[in-house]
């Protein structure tokens, strides 16, 4: 099973859409482990964001991610990364497909509103440095075997 993290960032929670994400995320069956908010410091938002360290929009985007509140969700399944990555829509609102979250609900790629990490090595790695091992649950539903094979 592949783990992913999410991050409802601060416009999302400022525009009131957490309710909304989370449940169009919930629907789809995906399993939540661990969800917790959050205000990002600096230091955590440099290590989140190092792959894009020295590059232009570094600065910024380490600046808007600790600007306010955040919601953070760790998210395990079965394809679960390509499944998030899905719903999400593209970075780019503008080119975000209808019914994604981005391309239902943004318009400017740095107010794109959701973070989900892009590949199942990433997403380990994300989810272990916002949450520990005593955060994340097991969750085992009943439901899980009318949603997998």
């Amino acid at each position: 099973m592949e783990r992913s993290l999410i991050i409802l960032k601060p416009d999302a929670i400022q525009r009131g859409l957490m309710g909304p994400i989370i449940t169009r995320l919930e629907q789809r069956g995906l399993k939540f482990i661990g969800m917790k908010m959050i205000q990002i410091d600096a230091a955590l938002a440099r290590q989140h964001y190092s792959v894009h360290e020295g590059k232009p929009f570094f600065a910024g985007l380490v600046e808007y991610i600790s600007s306010g509140p955040v919601v953070v969700i760790a998210v395990s399944g079965a394809h679960v990364i390509e499944t998030v990555r899905t719903m999400v829509g593209a970075t780019n609102p503008v080119k975000a497909a209808p019914g994604t979250i981005r391309g239902d609900f943004a318009l400017e790629i740095g107010r794109n509103l959701i973070h989900a990490s892009d590949s199942a090595e990433n997403g380990e790695h994300e989810v272990n440095l916002f949450f520990s091992d005593e955060e994340l649950l097991k969750n085992e539903r009943s439901t899980d075997r009318w949603i997998y094979e």
